[in-house]
């Protein structure tokens, strides 16, 4: 799994401090920025995280390109809805050879991973068999209407994709590019970044988290989740029940990171 921070918005916690002022400033906008030092900046963003203002975080966006993860991450992912999202698409991009993530659960007893493989060997050639056999016959019907065999056989691969993929596991891997405004990328973090998430989107969330906070230090330093930001767990009966071992890990999230 890799997490890439691509984008995000030009100094973002200023901007952030500049759109809050205004909800308290008779100033006009051009002057708003005027005063805001990084002291004054860092001590307005202390206090919208604290008293929990946080419509003004919707003017920073960050954007992320992350790899390496299984179709069942990334359709986790999607659910965060105030997002956008580019993804490799499995009707287009031709999947034969298909790289595919292994769960550690999965990975530790040999007897799993050796019939994990197993199935994994014969997904790929099923594949690869019936994308070629929807080749052979969309290219006939392509060639019948008129088309070139060099057109015909690239259409005919194209839509053969689209219906092959219907046989792709869930592990099958994945790239995406994802942007969210810092209020998403709050509320994804509350949830994403909890023990009881999945532990594959857990770890991409963590990383974006690590990578937001070295870019907006201030904004991002007591983010993670409910039990980090809010100081309680939302789970009830279902908690984790180690809420100490949870803070003190993000507590030190950047210095865990440079070892």
């Amino acid at each position: 799994m890799k997490v890439i921070l691509l984008e995000h918005t030009p100094d973002p916690e200023r901007l952030i401090a500049t759109a809050a002022k205004l909800c308290y400033s008779s100033s006009d906008i051009s002057s708003l920025r005027d005063g805001l030092t990084e002291d004054k900046t860092k001590s307005f963003i202390e206090m919208l995280v604290a008293i929990g203002h946080e419509s003004v975080m919707e003017h920073v966006y960050f954007t992320f390109g992350i790899e390496g993860i299984s179709r069942a991450c990334s359709h986790q992912l999607v659910r965060h809805r105030i997002a956008s999202y580019s993804q490799k698409s499995q009707r287009y991009v031709n999947e034969n050879g298909f790289d595919f993530v292994t769960p550690p659960a999965i990975a530790a007893v040999s007897d799993a991973k050796a019939e994990f493989d197993k199935q994994m060997t014969a997904v790929t050639e099923a594949y690869a068999k019936i994308a070629d056999i929807l080749t052979e016959e969309h290219k006939k019907t392509f060639i019948a209407d008129g088309l070139s065999e060099k057109d015909a056989a690239s259409k005919a691969r194209k839509l053969a994709n689209e219906d092959a993929r219907f046989i792709l596991p869930n592990a099958c891997e994945t790239k995406i590019v994802v942007t969210m405004n810092v209020r998403s990328l709050f509320n994804f973090f509350r949830h994403r970044c909890c023990n009881r998430a999945q532990w594959e989107i857990r770890e991409v969330a963590v990383e974006m988290l690590r990578l937001c906070r070295e870019a907006a230090p201030t904004v991002f330093g007591y983010a993670g989740p409910s039990c980090v930001m809010t100081g309680k767990c939302p789970e009830g009966k279902m908690s984790c029940g180690k809420m100490a071992e949870v803070k003190a890990y993000f507590a030190q999230l950047d210095k865990q990171a440079e070892r």
